[in-house]
């Protein structure tokens, strides 16, 4: 497929970080825009009919059968009025309905991600075409970083604990921000335990081992303070919150990155 103006003058990313304000909905724009982007990636109305169909487990309309006007209407219409949780499932059936390796699986994905930012909505559609919980720019740059550096380093543990508490904080109908919380200290846990060569202390314990800048290890002890006291724990009217969550995970990344790289004696 030749690639679009945008594309070749590298605007497709100018006026994407829009604030996140939508993950409990699928708005109009999305609606609209889904059956805009199967079509894109090559599939006909009929086909993208049955998609919906099966997962809104309705008939179609036997009276339609010309692909446009009719069918491509029906599905318009389906798409528009159907629960909007179901929205994200049609998305990832339809891009599983699409062979895999092929331009068109990563051009619906691009596309499909290019509408959740541009319009606010806090989802992402992964390389595996299941959709995930999208924070922050931050967030997400950081998250995806530590998880790359953790992994090519062979830090396997602290990379699941990581994939964990992405999952944890991508969960619906309520979030499991104690579960995200809890794998991010655990795989900076286990990143501090491998870099230091003590398997069994806690992360508590391992801080004046890891020999980090002056004032930085103060504010380790606080975040494993922190994540003991309101995750780990629990406290009785402690209620944490999808932003702070979103905070520690992020900062807690960000620490493997910094312990991973500086063992391995990169930059």
């Amino acid at each position: 497929m030749a690639k679009t103006f945008s594309d070749r003058n590298n605007y497709r990313d100018l006026g994407m970080h829009v604030e996140i304000t939508v993950r409990e909905d699928a708005p109009d724009r999305l609606r609209s825009a889904l059956p805009l982007i199967a079509k894109e990636a090559g599939l006909l109305p009929t086909f993208i009919r049955r998609i919906v169909c099966e997962v809104l487990l309705i008939r179609s309309d036997p009276n339609n059968w010309s692909e446009y006007p009719n069918v491509w209407e029906e599905v318009n219409e389906l798409i528009a009025t159907c629960p909007w949780f179901h929205v994200y499932d049609i998305a990832e059936k339809l891009h599983a309905s699409i062979r895999q390796g092929l331009e068109p699986a990563q051009r619906f994905r691009d596309r499909l991600n290019e509408c959740f930012r541009t319009n606010g909505i806090g989802w992402e559609m992964q390389h595996d075409g299941q959709i995930t919980f999208r924070g922050s720019e931050a967030f997400a740059s950081t998250t995806k970083e530590a998880i790359a550096v953790l992994t090519d380093a062979g830090r396997t543990t602290s990379a699941n604990e990581m994939h964990e508490a992405l999952r944890d904080i991508s969960r619906r109908p309520e979030p499991d921000v104690t579960g995200a919380i809890q794998h991010a200290i655990a795989a900076l846990e286990a990143t501090a335990r491998d870099v230091t060569g003590k398997p069994d202390p806690t992360l508590g314990q391992l801080v004046d081992r890891l020999v980090l800048p002056d004032l930085l290890d103060t504010a380790v002890k606080k975040l494993w303070r922190y994540a003991s006291d309101r995750a780990r724990h629990g406290r009785e009217g402690s209620v944490v919150g999808t932003p702070e969550a979103e905070l520690l995970v992020s900062v807690a990344g960000a620490l493997c990155t910094f312990l991973s790289r500086r063992r391995s004696g990169d930059p």
